[in-house]
């Protein structure tokens, strides 16, 4: 099979722990461009977080898939094509969900993180992002406007329960883990494999041909939508078997063996 564009995730798949690209990776993706194949970036992250690792990768003319899908980037011309989000009332109903539910909420204004408080989860966002931190008095009062996503932070097993008893109360919204400790919440609809979708479809890119690479529970709509959907091996344990391959972990340059595997052969 001939693929045409490779899907990324970034953190705990392209990126080690270090948040560092391989050279392996950046290598093999080198040789993937060089056979025509379109390289996508899609993550959780804000889109300011993801830039400096498109340039890395010489990414410039391609697209870039950015908070959970709800924004679609066109490098090139450095221009949003595809935008979708919370409604400010929905970001305050969610608010005050978190509240009753005794989490702690974060959205993105003005390239910042806002939150009313601090805590180790919160600051694991702040280092990934490179986001200054708003931390505010009065959530709903700083929020006057719509913003692209609001993300639930607690414990891992206490957030598990959450997320299910969130995606039952909330089913007009798009909920999902993108790490143990991170529910993220955008509008109804709203994936990266929606979003990989859409793109596929505007470049005349058939399903088929779109491999998609990740390891949590909000890559799942991309693997799932691709003509090949592949986890690296330190996927979340309960996905494991929902993709169509399992290749080396993000420490160990999966993306790398998936261009090995599937690209070049």
């Amino acid at each position: 099979m001939k693929y045409k564009m490779l899907v990324l995730d970034m953190d705990d798949t392209l990126l080690n722990d270090d948040h560092k690209i391989s050279n392996e990776n950046k290598v093999m993706l080198a040789k993937a461009k060089e056979k025509g194949v379109l390289v996508i970036l899609a993550s959780g992250r804000p889109t300011p977080a993801m830039i400096e690792y498109a340039k890395e990768l010489g990414l410039q003319d391609s697209y870039m898939i950015s908070y959970n899908g709800a924004v679609i980037t066109n490098l090139k011309e450095n221009k949003i094509i595809f935008e979708q989000t919370l409604t400010q009332d929905q970001i305050h109903e969610l608010y005050d969900y978190s509240v009753k539910h005794k989490t702690h909420i974060i959205t993105y204004l003005n390239g910042a993180v806002v939150s009313e408080t601090s805590s180790e989860y919160i600051n694991v966002e702040l280092t990934i992002t490179g986001l200054q931190h708003n931390k505010v008095a009065d959530f709903k009062a700083a929020v006057q406007s719509s913003a692209v996503k609001c993300i639930l932070l607690e414990d891992p097993s206490y957030l598990k329960t959450v997320e299910e008893h969130l995606k039952a109360a909330m089913p007009h919204l798009s909920v999902c883990m993108s790490k143990p400790f991170f529910l993220e919440v955008a509008q109804n609809g709203i994936d990266k494999g929606a979003s990989v979708k859409f793109l596929a479809d505007k470049l005349n890119i058939l399903q088929s041909e779109v491999i998609a690479v990740g390891n949590a529970g909000n890559d799942l709509s991309m693997i799932e939508y691709a003509g090949l959907g592949v986890w690296v091996d330190n996927v979340d344990a309960h996905l494991r078997d929902k993709a169509n391959a399992v290749v080396a972990s993000n420490n160990n340059h999966g993306v790398a063996e998936v261009v090995s595997r599937f690209i070049l052969n």
